[in-house]
């Protein structure tokens, strides 16, 4: 039976206005046990918040790892999207990228730490995401080095575009980047196209390491699922937080 502590959970709906997309957009707030607005927290950003709240169940295992693994107390702000234009909005030649980008680094970041207590310095922000949302949030980071340095990647759809945006970078010594692919991963049916995401992440690797990237990789059993990243999502929280 699931421990009672883990699963009583303190989230916050709020409606963020943005300007840069013309419409309100949801945004989920999750408070760690014992939060107190005297202090100051760190926070992990997660694009497909819906998803991370309900399948990856990241409130429940924040509360189980700050209970009872000693990991620091969190903020975690989880940024709603309308499936229907998730491509638009994560893919790099989205119509909407752009406009997103902007809408997460200077209207989003700005709002949370407007209302709670949360740190701000770019270490301090951990910006994550699963397949096209870990995309957005490498792609975020490289644009906003300044406000993001510290991206966690579940199976990202790391492909030639991504690619390019990365290559076109002198060095990337400042960026810390957690990346995960599961193995079964090798023929995986899309929106937008099959596609090889053991490859394509391996070469993305490869081409990090060329630009000093702190860069942890990992390959383990698992599809593109979220049965697969919920398992994994409590080590590398651990990993940023621990």
């Amino acid at each position: 039976m699931t421990d009672s502590r883990y699963t009583k959970r303190t989230i916050i709906k709020e409606e963020v206005a943005s300007s840069e997309l013309s419409e309100t957009r949801t945004v989920k707030i999750y408070l760690p046990p014992g939060y107190n607005e005297l202090l100051t927290y760190p926070v992990l950003y997660t694009q497909d918040g819906e998803d991370f709240f309900n399948f990856g169940r990241v409130a429940t295992h924040a509360n189980r790892l700050i209970l009872d693994e000693g990991m620091e107390p969190v903020l975690i702000v989880g940024v709603d999207v309308d499936k229907t234009r998730r491509n638009d909005e994560y893919a790099p030649e989205g119509s909407r990228f752009a406009a997103y980008c902007r809408f997460f680094a200077d209207e989003l970041v700005p709002f949370v730490e407007s209302r709670y207590p949360a740190r701000r310095d770019r270490a301090e922000r951990v910006i994550a995401g699963d397949s096209l949302g870990g995309t957005v949030s490498l792609h975020i980071a490289l644009d906003y080095p300044d406000a993001f340095n510290r991206v966690l990647a579940l199976s990202g759809a790391f492909f030639s575009g991504t690619r390019e945006r990365i290559a076109a970078e002198s060095e990337l010594t400042w960026l810390e980047l957690y990346m995960l692919v599961g193995l079964q991963e090798t023929s995986v049916e899309t929106s937008r196209g099959t596609f090889d995401f053991v490859t394509e992440n391996r070469l993305t690797r490869d081409l990090l390491n060329s630009k000093g990237a702190e860069l942890v990789y990992e390959e383990k059993d698992g599809k593109h699922v979220w049965g697969f990243w919920q398992n994994e999502l409590p080590g590398v929280m651990m990993r940023f937080f621990g």
